[in-house]
């Protein structure tokens, strides 16, 4: 059955390859409307995520976000289907990094870098691009899929253009062993953490939400400079990624301020354009304890 599912998933592959991404917008739109409309995919999830996170927004102007949002999930999804067919030139047209540059100094050290960003904007096409920008070695973490065939290609695929990608499960054991290797760590750290002992609670859209301290975590033990990626959508299939510094010296940091300024910065670009967040997931599931 696994073969099957990735034969399926190969002819999918074949066909967005040829097609045009104009045409392939049409199909997000439509999937937009049927996941939205008709099936109303995790819409009470949604709806109560936005709900608390803006309580002043009128019913209006929620109705009028949440289309925008169905929008973002399907044209992640048309888009990530796309990549695996892209050529150099393609990505590197369709997602561009404004300031490599002020990683240069940090390469010619020799030190490693955490770039850390959100399920916010196309951060898929953003790890691809990261080769053809950065004198780093980049190194991005994934969660590997129970379909062996599937997870084989995915990983093949994700690497053609420079990116090391390495089981999640081993995310300790990545740093230790690119710790010298003048490495660009590629992050996500606005999930909700599986060791809430460990994990930091700050206020965040409206609500007490609890933060993985991975990110943090790594680059104090290892002294490594820590940024955050501002993904923005420009336009529909286009999107630029700016390097904001965090810290380069997260040693220095107290406990818990490096989280506390990569959340502020996240929760600003959603504040302004709330409908490029991916609002579906289940994000404030853990409560605050009393």
């Amino acid at each position: 059955m696994n073969y099957i599912v990735y034969i399926i998933f190969r002819v999918f592959i074949i066909l967005f390859s040829i097609t045009p991404f104009p045409v392939i917008y049409g199909i997000s739109s439509f999937f937009a409307f049927i996941i939205g409309k008709v099936f109303k995919y995790r819409y009470a999830v949604i709806y109560k995520n936005l709900s608390n996170a803006f309580p002043t927004f009128s019913e209006k102007e929620k109705k009028r976000i949440i289309h925008k949002i169905y929008l973002n999930i399907t044209d992640l999804l048309v888009e990530s289907i796309k990549s695996f067919t892209m050529t150099r030139k393609q990505i590197y047209r369709h997602e561009k990094v404004l300031n490599p540059e002020i990683l240069d100094e940090l390469y010619k050290q020799g030190r490693g870098v955490i770039g850390n960003t959100g399920h916010y904007g196309n951060w898929e096409w953003a790890a691809l691009t990261s080769s053809f920008y950065l004198k780093h070695k980049p190194v991005g973490f994934y969660k590997p899929l129970s379909n062996k065939y599937l997870d084989k290609y995915l990983r093949k695929n994700r690497s053609r253009f420079g990116m090391h990608l390495c089981p999640i499960h081993i995310t300790a054991k990545s740093f230790e062993d690119y710790k010298d290797k003048t490495a660009f760590f590629a992050m996500v750290g606005d999930q909700s953490p599986s060791r809430v002992s460990q994990s930091y609670w700050f206020q965040f859209l409206n609500q007490k939400t609890t933060c993985i301290h991975g990110p943090e975590m790594y680059a104090k033990k290892y002294n490594l400079p820590i940024m955050f990626l501002n993904i923005q959508r420009v336009k529909r299939g286009y999107y630029t990624v700016e390097i904001i510094k965090i810290t380069d010296d997260p040693q220095s940091m107290s406990d818990g301020e490096i989280t506390r300024i990569y959340m502020q910065k996240l929760e600003e670009l959603i504040i302004n354009k709330p409908e490029n967040w991916l609002w579906s997931h289940r994000r404030w599931k853990i409560k605050p304890p009393e």
